[in-house]
C-alpha cells in the first residue's frame, strides 16, 4: 500500500479532507490513498466539525488556533499538503485588495510548510478572482513562489468548474497542483465526468429525512414568504414581473442572488458563507431559504457529515467549504499520477511562466 500523509491549512469543515479520505486508486495488488496527520484552522466550531467527521480518533490532530500562531517546525511529518487559502482579498463580493490585505498575504504559510516538509505533492485552492487580483500580478506572484517553493515543484493550475464533475453547483475555483520535480511525474487536469448532463437541484435535494442533522428550517416573515411566492423557479427579485409592493428600491449594484429560487433541472447557483436577507439560496418550489442540510447536499457532503456550531456557523463553514466530490476527482488523478495510471484529461486553464530556483 502506497499512503501519502497529508497535513491541512486553513481546513475549513473539511471539504477538501473528505475528498482525500474518499480518494482511493488500485494498480495490480497496490492500493494508493491518502491520509490525515494533521490539520489548522482558526475557527472552532470548523474544528469541530472537521474532527468529529475526518479524524474522531485522533481530535488532537485538529489545532485551532491562528495559523500566524502554529509552530510549523513542530508538526508531524507528511509527505502531501493541501491549503485552501483565504479568499477574503481575492474574491469580486469584497474589496479585492489581494495580496495587499491581511487575509491576502495568508497564502505565504502554505509557502513555509512546503518550505519545511517538501512534500512529494500539494494542493492549493482559492476563487476565481485570484486571477485578476492586482491585474493578474498577485496570481503570477504565488504561482512564481509555488514553483520556487522548497527544491522546486511542477504546477498545473487549473479554473475548476464543479457542476462539470457532478456537483450539483455552478462553483468554480482555482486550483493548483504541484509535484516535486525530482520525481518527474506530470500531472494533467481530469477531463469532465458531467459535460453535457449536470446534476440538477431537484435530483441532489431529494429524499432528504426530515430527521437529517443540520436541517433546521427558517421561519420566515410573512412578508418574505409572499415576495417569494411571486418570483418563479429561477428567477430573483429583480423579477421583471414581479408586483410593485416587493420589489427593491435599491440603486447600483444589484446582486443576482437576491431571493434568487433555485432552478430544479439545474445545478444551485454558487451557495455564499454569509450575507444578509435573501441571500440564502431559496427553494423552487416551497417559499422558504434552504436549510443547511439542504446547502451541504448540493455542495456533495453525505447526510452523516454533521456540521457544529450554530445555524449561521454552519451556514458559513458550508459555503466556504470546497465540494468533496469534486475535488476527489482531483485527488484520485494526484494519485493515478503516481500510480502510473492513464486518464482522461484536458489543456489547464493556465499557461505558467517558468521561473528560475533562486
Amino acid at each position: 500500500m502506497t499512503t501519502f500523509l497529508k497535513g491541512e491549512l486553513f481546513c475549513g469543515p473539511g471539504g477538501i479532507a473528505l475528498g482525500a479520505k474518499n480518494a482511493s486508486i488500485q494498480k495490480s495488488d497496490e492500493i494508493y490513498e491518502i491520509q490525515h496527520v494533521w490539520a489548522n484552522d482558526k475557527d472552532e466550531s470548523s474544528c469541530n466539525t472537521f474532527r468529529n467527521n475526518i479524524c474522531p480518533n485522533n481530535s488532537e490532530s485538529v489545532i485551532n488556533c491562528s495559523v500566524e500562531d502554529l509552530n510549523i517546525n513542530s508538526l508531524p511529518y507528511i509527505d502531501a499538503f493541501t491549503f485552501g487559502f483565504p479568499c477574503n482579498d481575492f474574491s469580486g463580493v469584497g474589496k479585492q485588495k489581494g495580496t495587499n490585505g491581511y487575509f491576502g498575504k495568508l497564502y505565504k504559510y502554505g509557502i513555509e510548510v512546503i518550505e519545511h516538509f517538501k512534500p512529494k505533492w500539494f494542493l492549493a485552492e482559492n476563487v476565481s478572482g485570484l486571477e485578476s487580483s492586482n491585474y493578474g500580478a498577485d496570481f503570477q506572484n504565488i504561482l512564481d513562489e509555488l514553483q520556487k517553493a522548497g527544491t522546486g515543484y511542477n504546477l498545473v493550475p487549473h479554473l475548476y468548474k464543479f457542476e462539470e464533475y457532478g456537483v450539483p453547483q455552478y462553483r468554480h475555483r482555482i486550483i493548483i497542483v504541484g509535484i516535486r520535480k525530482d520525481l518527474n511525474l506530470t500531472f494533467k487536469v481530469p477531463a469532465p465526468t458531467h459535460n453535457l448532463n449536470f446534476v440538477g437541484a431537484r435530483e441532489a435535494l431529494k429524499n432528504i429525512p426530515l430527521n437529517a442533522s443540520n436541517h433546521e428550517f427558517t421561519k420566515h416573515k410573512q412578508g418574505v414568504v409572499e415576495r417569494l411566492n411571486h418570483i418563479p423557479a429561477g428567477e430573483n427579485v429583480w423579477y421583471e414581473k414581479l408586483p410593485e409592493q416587493f420589489q427593491l428600491n435599491v440603486k447600483g449594484l444589484k446582486l443576482s442572488n437576491l431571493y434568487r429560487r433555485l432552478h430544479p433541472d439545474k445545478p444551485s447557483y454558487t451557495l455564499t458563507a454569509s450575507g444578509g436577507g435573501g441571500t440564502h439560496g431559496y427553494h423552487w418550489e416551497e417559499s422558504r431559504a434552504l436549510t443547511n442540510r439542504e446547502r451541504a447536499r448540493i455542495q456533495t457532503f453525505p447526510d452523516d457529515y454533521v456540521f457544529y456550531g450554530k445555524k449561521e456557523e454552519v451556514r458559513q463553514q458550508i459555503g466556504m467549504a470546497v465540494p468533496p466530490k469534486g475535488v476527489q476527482i482531483i485527488f484520485e488523478s494526484i494519485l493515478k499520477t503516481f500510480a502510473g495510471i492513464e486518464y482522461d484529461f484536458i489543456e489547464p486553464s493556465y499557461q505558467l511562466k517558468k521561473v528560475t530556483a533562486s
